[in-house]
């Protein structure tokens, strides 16, 4: 009786190892097949993904495997099962927000939301990417500050630089000034810029004139906005467009009004009411 228990829990064993060497295998093959069909894939979000499939697979594999020798050594796992269902639950009480964080970086993951690299805006913060695991995205402003992100805490992500993005410029002209020549200048301005070699790598397309915007109290706004690709670039195109923008209108006679004020002094009082 006890050799065959022992043949029992051999083949047990023998069963899981089998089952877990495919399981590593089939996850492998799924990693290099995410990798062949999608180039621009980012190979840590897939490393961690295939990292946390391989770690659930080992560890479900255990677990029957072990209930199952505890069975054939006689040992009822009905009481161990109560009472891992009784501290799992407690465990998972006191770790609802550890077990939300995992779940969102899970999905965060595998549906691609963000990768390193992007700038993105989360939970009230926003900046460039510099890691992305299970549990937090780390994210570095403009500042230079580090700001880690618990991924139960993302509600909305706003990914700012994925695929392509626009370079919006708005612009106050005067009241005085023609607003067809302002325009027409944004178009020349636009258009050199992508002629530009050192430029024209990162514009995907010919500005595109929106035309006047709203009417404020000291300026016409006008707006036009820049198709840009890698979209990491549209800050840099954003400030060189409005750069050449400011010396063209100057060049051409367009004034950038500034906020001024108009002092009116008021009048004496008449005599006869400064003598009383």
């Amino acid at each position: 009786m006890a050799v065959i228990r022992l043949v029992r829990i051999g083949v047990i064993l023998l069963l899981a190892w089998l089952i877990q060497a495919f399981a590593i295998r089939a996850i492998a093959r799924l990693h290099t097949a995410v990798l062949a069909r999608r180039a621009g894939a980012d190979q840590r979000r897939l490393s961690t993904v295939n990292a946390m499939l391989r770690n659930s697979g080992t560890v479900v594999v255990v677990l029957v495997a072990g209930m199952l020798v505890l069975g054939e050594l006689g040992v009822s796992v009905a009481p161990l099962l109560a009472t891992a269902g009784v501290a799992g639950l407690a465990i998972g009480f006191g770790a609802q927000s550890l077990i939300k964080d995992y779940f969102n970086g899970f999905f965060l993951l595998i549906e691609d939301q963000i990768r390193e690299g992007d700038v993105v805006e989360a939970a009230g913060k926003g900046g460039q990417v510099e890691e992305v695991t299970l549990r937090y995205v780390r994210l570095r402003d403009f500042d230079g500050h580090v700001h880690f992100v618990p991924n139960g805490e993302i509600k909305v992500l706003t990914n700012r630089t994925r695929g392509f993005a626009y370079a919006v410029m708005e612009v106050g002209i005067s009241y005085a000034a023609d607003v067809d020549q302002a325009l027409a200048l944004m178009r020349e301005v636009g258009a050199g810029l992508r002629a530009d070699a050192a430029w024209s790598a990162r514009i995907a397309d010919d500005p595109e004139i929106v035309g006047v915007e709203r009417l404020a109290d000291s300026a016409v706004i006008v707006r036009c906005r820049v198709k840009v690709a890698p979209a990491i670039e549209q800050w840099n195109v954003h400030r060189e467009f409005l750069k050449r923008l400011h010396l063209t209108y100057r060049a051409r006679g367009i004034e950038i009004p500034f906020p001024q004020l108009t002092i009116h002094a008021a009048p004496p009082p008449p005599e006869g009411a400064r003598r009383g």
